[in-house]
């Protein structure tokens, strides 16, 4: 027998930053993010030797282990051994024995999301092996336990419902981690057209999502003004930028892009780096209307909104600037997990 899941990473369109703890808490957070034909895989193969074997393939480590209740935190795939270890706890109540693979379509720190998304495609390989009755909103909030509570890992809460769910969402954010997933439905020829104006560009530089989203806790919990304010008007963008998607209004979102950028970098020093500044530049001389740094910022992946047929001078430009271009659709579908008979 063999398990496989699959969950797509996200393109975070506008809101970013208003999921992460305390500000949601205390203000409540919105996002509109959308899914995309990039996956993070799990596969889970029962063994019988009492042995647990974790292997991730796109990291190049793999760590052999007795079966055990609870495996060792120690900075080796600590990832994969938290998802087990909740896993067990919860549910199967006894050590299991398995060979766990994974890997990733884009590198960590991309700023797609790929820690949570890895997360959400491990937890839904054990549902599919284990028959665990969980529904979309259980799966989701389990990945975000196991990362932020049991593993004490800073991040939002955006990632693991946009792995889960798949496609276009509004996710808004409540006290007591309470989260509604509206589902938008976007005619194909908009996302289509959204995909298309919409250039993904891997700066090839990666960054630690969590230091940056621990200096924006903290600028929260000392109630920095500034900051504050700039995540309240991030989290003004995820209604706009909502509200001209469904009106097909697409060329706005290249100004509400822009509108947002120059927030986002008011809410954490290091957002926008010196580099990532230049890059901006460069695609806004080359045609683009806006773009968004992807996910915490620091590095990893941008994205531009080039209208008409811009696209292709904003690409020859950004490519001289060094990282290259990702090609890209959007995807309707969330986790996906199957069996196949070995």
């Amino acid at each position: 027998m063999i398990i496989r899941s699959k969950a797509p990473l996200r393109i975070g369109l506008a809101g970013g930053g208003s999921d992460v703890s305390p500000y949601s808490d205390l203000f409540g957070g919105a996002i509109l993010n959308a899914t995309v034909n990039l996956y993070a895989y799990a596969t889970i193969i029962p063994r019988t030797d009492g042995k647990i074997i974790l292997h991730a393939v796109d990291k190049n480590e793999r760590y052999e282990f007795d079966s055990v209740e609870k495996l060792e935190i120690n900075d080796e795939l600590d990832l994969l051994k938290g998802i087990y270890n909740r896993i067990v706890k919860d549910f199967s109540h006894k050590a299991l024995s398995f060979e766990l693979t994974t890997h990733v379509d884009a590198p960590a720190g991309s700023g797609l999301g790929t820690s949570s998304t890895l997360v959400t495609a491990i937890v839904g390989a054990f549902a599919e092996w284990l028959k665990l009755p969980l529904g979309e909103y259980d799966i989701a909030q389990l990945a975000y336990k196991i990362e932020r509570e049991d593993l004490q890992m800073a991040g939002g809460k955006q990632d693991q419902y946009a792995a889960t769910f798949g496609g276009v969402n509004f996710m808004e954010f409540f006290k007591d981690d309470k989260v509604i997933v509206n589902p938008l439905r976007i005619r194909s020829k908009v996302l289509n057209e959204l995909a298309y104006n919409l250039v993904l560009f891997n700066t090839d530089t990666s960054r630690v999502s969590a230091d940056i989203i621990k200096k924006q806790q903290k600028n929260v919990s000392d109630k920095n003004i500034d900051s504050i304010e700039a995540m309240h008007n991030i989290k003004k963008q995820a209604v706009m930028v909502k509200e001209a998607l469904l009106k097909e209004e697409l060329d706005k979102i290249g100004e509400l892009l822009q509108y947002g950028y120059n927030y986002k970098k008011k809410m954490a020093k290091g957002i926008a780096t010196p580099m990532m500044e230049e890059i901006y530049q460069t695609a806004i001389n080359a045609g683009a209307t806006g773009g968004k740094i992807s996910g915490a910022g620091g590095g990893g992946f941008m994205f531009f909104y080039c209208p008409g047929n811009s696209r292709h001078k904003v690409i020859e430009a950004l490519e001289a600037k060094g990282g290259f271009v990702k090609r890209y659709q959007f995807t309707t579908e969330g986790l996906t997990s199957w069996t196949m008979s070995s």
